[in-house]
């Protein structure tokens, strides 16, 4: 923790000796503080911890600033709240403003539903509402496991959620029975919300498309693009492509501008909101394991994820009991896996060796699966 941070959190403990509050406690603050493609996953089991609320309290959930951009995905009955996660390490102001806003929220209960924790960040926050406050046993974490251990004592009630590798909705899922006393089995990976609210606006033209989402935060593991560009040239010309991506993923990897020049090719920076018609219109969406994969099935449309092997257990390939109809893994299976990212192999071409051993020719036939071409 740095100095800033500990005399935010000293400064707001001595406010709370000194002000006690006069309202009653309500209202339900969920705190999910993971990614984009977790706020997508976490959409689909939101609304069993919204059932934690009493009648007429206010739900919040409480995001990352940077996953505000997937927020659109939660029920629209709940409230959204953002923290800047990174502002709230190093700026003493804002720590401190954000530690005073959710003490004097005054929530009855706060449900911590993410596995893995920080202890000074998110944890931090849960402390600050100073009520009833549940969690599960957080996963093990060498550089923070002491305070991680020590924090335990922040929260009322802590659930043992199982093994550290398995997968999240089901975790989440289980969870919320716990919570609430139920046996209610794990949701499939849809949003209905997302069908009914963008299917009636369809109307991108009668061209079949497909959409591409090639790119990920972590470089490592995207594909090789002469995957991309071989499909391209393998398919029926009356078949467009749509690469999905941010101005600056081009900058980032410039091999990819030799994709987007191809004649059937065009490059679409929409935000993940107002690409939903295309998802849901399109014939395939080919896409690693990232948001926009997650966001697609969710949505509905056909999906194949060329996934790699670093999250295998726990979040591709779909746990069969979430897993709907509409999407296909492609992926290498080793010894490895489930490493999240931590790979002890030497990178194969800039990628994971479990993503390089996806050649072009597997994309090519898995996509003409998908398909039903030869």
């Amino acid at each position: 923790m740095t100095n800033i941070a500990r005399v935010a959190d000293f400064i707001n403990r001595l406010k709370r000796q000194l002000w006690s509050r006069k309202t009653q406690p309500t209202g339900v603050l969920i705190i999910s503080a993971g990614g984009l493609g977790d706020t997508i996953l976490f959409s689909t089991v939101a609304s069993r911890f919204a059932e934690m609320a009493r009648p007429g309290e206010k739900i919040t959930v409480l995001l990352r600033k940077d996953s505000a951009k997937t927020a659109f995905c939660l029920p629209s009955s709940l409230s959204v709240k953002t923290v800047d996660f990174k502002k709230f390490a190093s700026v003493f102001l804002y720590r401190l403003g954000i530690l005073s806003e959710l003490y004097e929220a005054h929530f009855r209960l706060v449900i911590h539903t993410d596995f893995l924790r920080h202890p000074f960040l998110d944890e931090s926050m849960a402390s600050a509402a100073q009520t009833d406050t549940v969690a599960m046993i957080a996963r093990s974490w060498p550089k923070y496991q002491s305070q991680l251990h020590r924090n335990r004592r922040l929260y009322s009630r802590l659930f043992d959620s199982g093994a550290e590798r398995r997968d999240k909705v089901e975790r989440w899922t289980d969870f919320a029975n716990w919570l609430s006393g139920s046996a209610t089995p794990p949701p499939l990976m849809h949003l209905h919300n997302l069908q009914s609210r963008f299917a009636p606006k369809l109307n991108v033209g009668c061209r079949r498309e497909i959409i591409l989402q090639p790119f990920s935060a972590v470089n490592a593991k995207q594909l090789n693009p002469e995957c991309f560009i071989k499909l391209v040239n393998a398919l029926p010309q009356d078949i467009s492509f749509r690469v999905t991506g941010l101005a600056s993923d081009l900058q980032k990897d410039i091999k990819y501008r030799q994709l987007i020049e191809k004649q059937n090719v065009t490059f679409d920076s929409s935000t993940f909101e107002d690409i939903c018609p295309r998802l849901v219109s399109a014939e395939l969406v080919l896409s690693v394991d990232t948001a926009m994969m997650h966001l697609a099935v969710a949505i509905g449309a056909p999906t194949l994820c060329l996934a790699s092997a670093a999250y295998v257990g726990e979040i591709i390939p779909y746990a069969d009991s979430i897993r709907p109809k509409n999407v296909s893994f492609l992926f290498e299976n080793m010894d490895c896996a489930g490493c999240l990212g931590d790979c002890v192999y030497e990178l194969d071409d800039g990628s994971y060796p479990c993503v390089a051993s996806l050649s072009p020719d597997r994309v090519v036939s898995a996509v003409l699966k998908c398909l039903k071409l030869s």
